[in-house]
């Protein structure tokens, strides 16, 4: 039989909560029932679990989860409070005799005056609890929460409209959520190495819960730019490889130890941070498939670096034999650095998915961002860019007004060996879902959009001409 627990959520990210909540269920094999109206817009949610462990390993793995209660009732008055609470006697009925408590009553987009406060403390008097009064270090603590609708914006009295509250939720305090503190330790200002494309702390945590990332997981990133994403999920107990066509995004400028290496030593994770690689993606030296458990990406999409991958904007008048790139003469010696072209975003995701595929094993996941122009974006979007093998299990959005990205997650469903992607032509020759469909998605030609304002104008012109 499943119980009830009611959870405290921070008012962030949103659209990343149900999906965070399913994957560390999944890494723990835990039983969880998500109501089906479940409201993420509200900060607290009730969900049944088969028990009280669950919920603990829930709160600590969680980065958004602010805390976790024994569930003892709700309702639109206290008196449906009290009714429900009453009918869950069984729950709190061994705490009546011998047990220290306190109780916290507290609200969301509200200050309850103490006066108040304390009315509601006595009314729960029914409770019948012996114990001592102990607001230090009581055996349990006791949790009331009134939620209010949203104000922000408007000039009120302090304490104006209390009373009048949506819902009110009571119950014990299991635990807080230990894993939000990450948010601080991870922080990119505190960081001994980062760039301008450093992903924020709580947007790589919760990626790298996406990733199932645990102890024995061997993960790969394929854009690791400064590392933020192999510093959390190997915070997480996995072994993380990474590369980039860029070589000097990962070492920085001391050259005897790379940067990427000094941050992860600030986070005691140096160990698991198994290689760096400097190659092109499509043209990566991987001979084998089936080898990491997840991949794990931020794909530079343009607004602060465009992508780029080998090969000429241009090409030559006159193709230079083999010998004649070797007698080449350089000035100071200096070593030849390859020429390199952009890579279309949509080109890149399809070809992202496919190197995925290749490489991830049976049921290993794809995490990555994808922007989006938000007028512009259709759920066809991301199927387009699906090959055989790899389902879509989660899609959130993170919202910057007129664009946003989107936190994809794909799963690889297939145990078939499929043969190693061929990037010479940007993948379109293996999978092109969307060319002769008359459907454009809304990440395609994501830069040149973005610098341009998103004006549709404009963009109708370049699509006609």
């Amino acid at each position: 039989m499943k119980n009830q627990y009611l959870f405290g959520f921070a008012q962030v990210h949103e659209e990343f909560r149900i999906p965070e909540l399913i994957s560390i269920a999944e890494l723990h094999n835990i039983a969880l029932q998500i109501p089906k109206d479940a409201d993420v817009s509200r900060p607290f949610m009730v969900l049944e679990l088969e028990s009280e462990y669950d919920a603990l390993a829930l709160a600590r793995r969680c980065i958004l989860i602010k805390w976790v209660c024994d569930f003892y009732g709700r309702g639109r008055t206290y008196e449906e409070v009290y009714q429900e609470t009453r009918a869950n006697v069984s729950k709190w009925e061994k705490y009546i005799e011998n047990t220290s408590f306190r109780f916290i009553v507290t609200a969301y987009n509200h200050k309850i005056p103490q006066s108040r406060q304390t009315t509601i403390v006595e009314s729960f008097s029914f409770m019948d609890l012996k114990g001592k009064i102990e607001m230090k270090n009581p055996d349990i603590t006791l949790m009331c929460f009134e939620e209010y609708v949203d104000k922000h914006g408007t000039t009120r009295e302090r304490h104006e409209g209390d009373g009048k509250f949506k819902e009110v939720f009571f119950g014990r305090l299991i635990a807080e959520g230990s894993a939000r503190q990450l948010v601080k330790i991870f922080d990119v200002k505190k960081r001994t190495y980062f760039g301008n494309t450093s992903m924020e702390a709580e947007i790589s945590l919760l990626m790298a819960n996406q990733t199932l990332a645990a102890p024995g997981k061997l993960l790969y990133d394929p854009f690791l730019g400064t590392g933020s994403l192999a510093y959390t999920t190997a915070h997480f107990g996995a072994w993380v490889y990474g590369s980039d066509i860029d070589g000097r995004q990962m070492r920085g400028k001391q050259d005897m130890v790379p940067g990427v290496l000094r941050s992860a030593e600030q986070y005691g994770v140096s160990y698991r941070i198994l290689d760096l690689f400097t190659f092109d993606v499509t043209q990566n030296p991987w001979r084998c498939g089936g080898l990491f458990d997840a991949i794990i990406t931020d794909p530079p999409y343009g607004v602060r670096a465009g992508a780029k991958r080998l090969g000429r904007k241009k090409p030559l008048k006159k193709p230079q034999t083999t010998n004649e790139r070797s007698i080449a003469q350089r000035p100071d010696d200096q070593p030849y650095i390859p020429p390199t072209k952009p890579y279309e975003l949509s080109e890149l995701a399809t070809d992202l998915i496919l190197l995925a595929r290749y490489m991830l094993k049976p049921h290993g996941r794809l995490v990555f961002f994808l922007p989006t122009v938000t007028d512009e974006y259709e759920e066809v979007d991301v199927q387009t860019m699906l090959c055989e093998g790899m389902e879509v299990i989660a899609n959130s959005l993170q919202d910057f007004g007129s664009w946003g990205r989107r936190l994809i997650t794909i799963r690889k469903t297939t145990s078939q060996e499929y043969s190693r992607p061929n990037f010479a032509h940007g993948g379109h020759e293996q999978i092109d879902n969307y060319s002769g469909s008359g459907h454009i998605p809304a990440h395609k030609d994501f830069r040149e959009k973005y610098f341009k304002g998103f004006r549709k104008d404009d963009t109708a012109e370049d699509a006609s001409s």
